[in-house]
């Protein structure tokens, strides 16, 4: 059951990012992303990283595809149907991605994968919470001030065009 499941979620990130590819409309794309790197943060928490899944979902999910959907729709005519919108390179990059793949395949089953018996040290999200308050405050803090300074510079910047 444990297995059906990761390759349910694992068919869901390679599906919807295969239509993430393949679409027309730009808008619908960004749709099939978000779809795929929420599809990798329920790998994640399939996983037990739980971090890592919700990391995921707030920057990639929250904050990347966001910042698509706003660039998409306040650029200026990029969903008209006048644009001339093709690509002439479809044979060149299923040759490139049939010999990537060959050799991923080939390298994939030449390695001597041995099992894993050991476990992994159980990290709690609330130990890494009180980690990030206590032992590493200073980072954490040097972090929010930066991420603080590039918002404002942002702003400034978007202000003065």
């Amino acid at each position: 059951m444990a297995e059906t499941t990761f390759f349910l979620i694992a068919s869901g990130v390679c599906v919807f990012a295969f239509l993430a590819v393949i679409a027309r409309d730009i808008f619908h794309c960004a749709v099939w992303l978000a779809l795929a790197l929420l599809s990798i943060a329920g790998i994640y928490f399939y996983l037990d990283a739980e971090f890592l899944g919700i990391i995921q979902v707030l920057v990639y999910v929250g904050g990347i595809i966001t910042l698509f959907v706003f660039a998409i729709k306040l650029t200026a005519k990029i969903g008209e149907s006048s644009i001339f919108q093709t690509n002439e390179q479809l044979g060149p990059s299923i040759i490139v991605s049939l010999i990537l793949f060959y050799f991923l395949f080939k390298v994939i089953h030449a390695h001597p994968w041995a099992a894993v018996n050991s476990q992994a040290p159980s990290l709690s999200l609330a130990a890494l919470g009180k980690s990030l308050v206590t032992t590493y405050v200073l980072p954490f803090e040097f972090i929010s001030l930066l991420l603080l300074a590039v918002i404002v510079g942002a702003i400034v910047i978007g202000r003065t065009k």
